[in-house]
């Protein structure tokens, strides 16, 4: 009885009615809709409707296949997890805090039948892009009982509560904690400010007590009724003291796609009901380990931030998500399987390690941007090491050419490699985050690594650089 990493040939993608070249060009269709269109700034302020995904990224890549361990953090990923969220959440109801006559247009494209059925039709293609990797690094054996199931599970969680947090050791550690502060609220925050509206998919339908049992889950995320309590406004609440705004996805072009990938993994569980029992073993193991996770968390924001951060999102889940985690399992995932017999475990199980697993790569994920962050300076001293080889002759690497000027329309990337960016002439800022951005003027660099999220903003009135496929930039370094 194991539930273990494997590394095995990726299946094949999941059936389709459509050929891959109609799926393909339904997917550019979709990422080409003017309302997912990159923006002019990269704060989007009250409008929940614009999302870019960046459709010329999108023309070029392939989504026909899984993809591996190895590359879902890559440009595929992020554009295929964007598409993935706007998808999902055309289920739910956003609307602006203000003047909503002027962005009434966006509300009525995002919410029309056009925009939902081709986000329909490309779905199962991008699910299985991202998510299939899960089925070829997890590998549920042996045989089950609910007895087992809670040992483990308690085994899980009991040393979740021994471990230090690492995203909170790698915040502390940061040169600019507060940045690093932010950008943890950030990532969270595209889940946070709806939160539970995934799982409340799960109480829908007609299932016996065990609905009811998890409705109770869910009504304490929204506070009962209580707008005041509800614990998407009490991480509002954080948000404003920690400088940062509240708008739903105000700060979407900063999600990493790991990010991105959590909250759609809720979505992707949970909207399609033949995959219910894993959903309930995700949301099992997640409300077991929130507990602890919060501690820690609100004890890093006191810290980083000392007595004028609001604390409470955080604190309130101390005793609420230990409670839900016992709720989960005693009242949802025992009495599924008294009902629906010991077959469904597996599932159960299944749900409960794709959970950690995508928790794992996102914690690993936050750590390396928080580290590019801090690494900036570095990272230019060793690209003019770099581009002195270029120029020099000694070092061949393949590059593209940009000419763009300052009015360009803005959206935040990842690459699948190493890259060199060299300003020829003008300047550009390279945008790391809402609150960090670093100047290149003409005859600098520097070093992007893979799978690392940036943007570009050209600030002269036009700018012509450079970018160098480095592969691994530590090889090409004297």
């Amino acid at each position: 009885m194991v539930a273990s990493a494997l590394n095995v040939a990726s299946p094949d993608m999941a059936g389709s009615l459509l050929q891959p070249d109609e799926i393909k060009r339904l997917i550019e269709l979709y990422a080409a809709r003017p309302l997912f269109d990159n923006t002019p700034e990269w704060i989007i302020r009250d409008n929940p409707y614009r999302r870019p995904v960046n459709c010329n990224a999108v023309q070029q890549l392939d989504f026909s296949r899984p993809l591996n361990r190895a590359r879902i953090l890559g440009a595929n990923a992020l554009a295929a997890h964007r598409m993935l969220l706007n998808i999902y959440e055309t289920d739910l109801i956003f609307l602006p805090a203000s003047d909503f006559t002027a962005k009434r247009n966006d509300f009525a494209s995002y919410y029309s039948n056009d925009n939902k059925l081709l986000g329909e039709l490309i779905r199962p293609t991008l699910e299985a892009h991202v998510f299939n990797f899960l089925k070829d690094e997890i590998n549920v054996t042996g045989r089950w009982s609910v007895e087992a199931l809670k040992s483990y599970l308690q085994l899980i969680v009991a040393k979740h509560e021994q471990s230090e947090l690492e995203i909170c050791n790698a915040i502390l550690g940061s040169a600019d904690r507060e940045r690093a502060c932010r950008s943890l609220l950030i990532q969270v925050a595209g889940d946070f400010l709806s939160e539970a509206s995934a799982s409340s998919r799960n109480i829908l339908g007609k299932y016996g007590e065990i609905q009811s049992e998890f409705f109770k889950i869910v009504i304490d995320d929204y506070g009962y009724g209580v707008h005041a309590a509800k614990h998407s406004t009490l991480f509002e609440n954080t948000l404003s003291t920690c400088g940062l705004m509240s708008d739903v996805h105000a700060y979407w072009q900063f999600y990493l796609s790991s990010s991105l990938a959590l909250s759609n993994y809720y979505h992707y569980v949970s909207r399609d009901h033949s995959k219910y029992f894993q959903a309930i073993g995700a949301i099992a193991v997640a409300e077991a380990m929130f507990s602890h996770t919060c501690r820690q968390i609100s004890k890093m924001l006191r810290t980083v931030f000392g007595k004028t951060v609001d604390t409470y999102y955080f604190d309130e889940h101390f005793h609420i998500d230990a409670h839900h985690g016992r709720m989960a399992f005693d009242y949802v995932v025992a009495p599924a399987i008294a009902k629906h017999g010991d077959e469904v475990i597996p599932d159960i199980v299944r749900g409960l390690e794709e959970m950690q697993l995508l928790t794992s790569i996102a914690d690993d994920d936050f750590k390396a941007q928080i580290a590019f962050s801090d690494a900036v300076d570095s990272l230019r001293t060793q690209a003019q090491q770099i581009h002195q080889q270029v120029l020099a002759g000694r070092l061949r690497k393949s590059k593209t050419t940009h000419v763009e000027n300052r009015d360009q329309s803005v959206v935040t990337q990842v690459f699948d490699q190493d890259k060199l960016y060299v300003v020829e002439s003008g300047a550009l800022d390279l945008v790391i985050g809402p609150d960090q951005s670093v100047r290149l003027d003409a005859g600098e660099s520097i070093i992007v690594p893979r799978q690392c999220l940036h943007g570009t903003a050209v600030v002269s009135e036009e700018c012509r650089y450079h970018i160098y496929d480095l592969g691994n930039y530590q090889s090409c370094l004297l």
